[in-house]
């Protein structure tokens, strides 16, 4: 094998090496919440919704904006219209008296002022000089941009709630099977101990019975965790968006410390406002009262001007539109068979005056649909005031309940620790040594539990205040 093989093998060896460890790199908190931040679905459909927004702003600054329209037709009439009038032998139409025809009967003549086939092209250029209902128009559709902006962040919201549970209720799962995995270590070797006193006549079987059940126990319900984790794993990549078919591993560790908040300053300078939902509300009780407004605007005048600009001309026959075959030239009042411009300006003004009382009862119907949001708004704060409070009260009792854990766990460790002491050195009695594991284990399962439960109460208690973001998260 040659010098330059050998160096391709090894740089293609180092590539997937550092592939594969790119794709196993664990995560930790801000990263789940910067990836779930950019791939989760409801966080791409919100961003959808703020670029549709947007185009509608611009889509309603078109209308005031002059419109450009162009038409091109031809047609072939197979039998003209005749022109119908009343017979008068002195007029200028009717140059030769017609056998039959008395004055006043009504004749039906030829249409020798049209050919049958005829050709247009034309543009036509309208502006709006003004329309009320359009300026009120374009500040609904700002507030419609700023409603989708208010969605997209009570979406972010959501998807930090939930991808923080999930990623706690990881780190809790690794913790309990840790902590199993001690115990199984601790019981599996006093179990060893425990043969060889049997060995030596110094413990009976049934002693070693009793261990083996508690280590059977310990490794049943630390499978179940496992698998409980393998869930966990799964429900943390589909909050955050990440690809079902590959593994993830997440970094980090756990203490009191990850519940612990300042209260005071959490609490001091709150407001509704802080809210997402809150803040939704407001968006669309704005956008009601422009509704409200459009309404009325809907009764003032709209003045526009217009311009037709095109070339028309006529023919026999359709073939006949696109070729010249008089030989004379125009002398502006009589010209050959061809294209001849024409031009229209003007202004339109329409004046809405009556419309059967629709108009009145439309404004009263959006109205009335304010006074709903208005009734939402109140009972939202109520909502907002008992969640504080609830959020609160369960963030207190989390961490109080968090610490008689912690307190329980130290000493059912201590005990434990004293007991094995104690059957080792033969003072003490193998019910009493299994009896502490149980309770260490117990102890452990409640402390991990009540750990787990103060950190949902602390991410509950921001998003109840409305302060809920990635920084604050993941302090």
């Amino acid at each position: 094998m040659t010098i330059r093989a050998l160096l391709t093998i090894v740089c293609l060896w180092a590539g997937y090496l550092t592939a594969r460890a790119q794709q196993t790199s664990a995560f930790t908190l801000e990263q789940c919440l910067d990836y779930a931040l950019k791939e989760a679905v409801p966080v791409k459909n919100a961003i959808l919704d703020e670029r549709i927004a947007k185009a509608r702003v611009n889509e309603t600054v078109g209308i005031g904006l002059p419109q450009v329209n162009g038409s091109v037709g031809l047609d072939h009439n197979q039998q003209l219209r005749r022109f119908f009038a009343v017979y008068d032998p002195s007029s200028p139409f009717f140059q030769n008296p017609i056998p039959g025809l008395e004055v006043g009967d009504v004749v039906a003549a030829r249409n020798f002022f049209q050919l049958p086939s005829t050709g247009d092209a034309s543009i036509r250029v309208s502006q709006l000089l003004f329309n009320g209902s359009y300026l009120v128009g374009l500040q609904a559709a700002n507030a419609y941009r700023e409603l989708a902006e208010k969605n997209a962040g009570q979406t972010r919201e959501q998807v930090v709630t939930a991808v923080s549970k999930a990623y706690y209720a990881v780190l809790i799962n690794r913790e309990r099977i840790k902590s199993f995995d001690a115990n199984i270590g601790r019981v599996d070797s006093l179990l060893k101990t425990t043969e060889l006193m049997i060995a030596n006549g110094f413990a009976e079987p049934l002693e070693a019975d009793r261990l083996r059940v508690s280590l059977n126990n310990l490794i049943a319900e630390r499978n179940s965790f496992i698998r409980l984790q393998e869930i966990s794993l799964e429900l943390l990549k589909f909050q955050m968006g990440y690809p079902m078919d590959q593994s993830i591993e997440v970094s980090g560790t756990l203490s009191e410390a990850e519940a612990a908040i300042n209260l005071d300053s959490l609490v001091s300078d709150w407001h509704y406002r802080d809210r997402p939902d809150f803040q939704v509300l407001q968006a669309n009780k704005k956008l009601q009262s422009l509704n409200i407004r459009n309404k009325f605007a809907e009764g003032m005048p709209v003045l526009s001007a217009y311009a037709n600009l095109g070339y028309s001309t006529q023919s026999p026959n359709i073939g006949g539109l696109f070729t010249t075959r008089t030989p004379i030239d125009d002398n502006g009042q009589i010209g050959p068979d061809k294209w001849y411009p024409y031009s229209v300006f003007g202004i339109s003004l329409s004046i809405p005056v009556f419309s059967g009382l629709q108009r009145t009862y439309k404004i009263q119907q959006e109205k009335l649909t304010l006074q709903k949001i208005e009734n939402g708004e109140r009972q939202l704060r109520a909502q907002i005031d008992m969640e504080v409070k609830e959020a609160l009260n369960k963030y207190t009792s989390s961490m109080e309940t968090l610490k008689v854990q912690k307190d329980n766990m130290d000493l059912s460790a201590k005990i434990a620790r004293v007991t094995r002491l104690k059957y080792t050195e033969g003072v003490g009695s193998n019910i009493e040594v299994v009896e502490a594991e149980s309770s260490l284990r117990q102890s452990q399962v409640n402390y991990y539990n009540a750990l787990f439960d103060a950190l949902v109460a602390r991410i509950d208690l921001i998003r109840a205040l409305g302060k809920l973001n990635k920084s604050e998260t993941s302090k």
